[in-house]
């Protein structure tokens, strides 16, 4: 899993708590805040998740490379 995918749940996780606590209080501010804070948290999320899946495909032709060469070699 990478790391993007893990600060990105954090941060939307801190988000979402942050606007609640703001409706709660009628805080108008936190309450953007907190929306903000859960946006670029979806969006790192979403970045984390591009960058697993380019790494899993990567990985899958390189295994198919060698599964071709020892094919070659027998």
């Amino acid at each position: 899993m990478d790391k993007d995918r893990i600060k990105g749940k954090a941060e939307d996780i801190a988000g979402r708590v942050k606007r609640q606590a703001g409706e709660w209080t009628g805080d108008k501010e936190a309450q953007s805040e907190g929306a903000m804070d859960q946006v670029k948290g979806k969006a790192r999320n979403a970045m984390g998740k591009v960058k697993d899946a380019a790494r899993d495909a990567a990985d899958d032709l390189r295994d198919k490379d060698a599964d071709r060469d020892k094919d070659k070699a027998a």
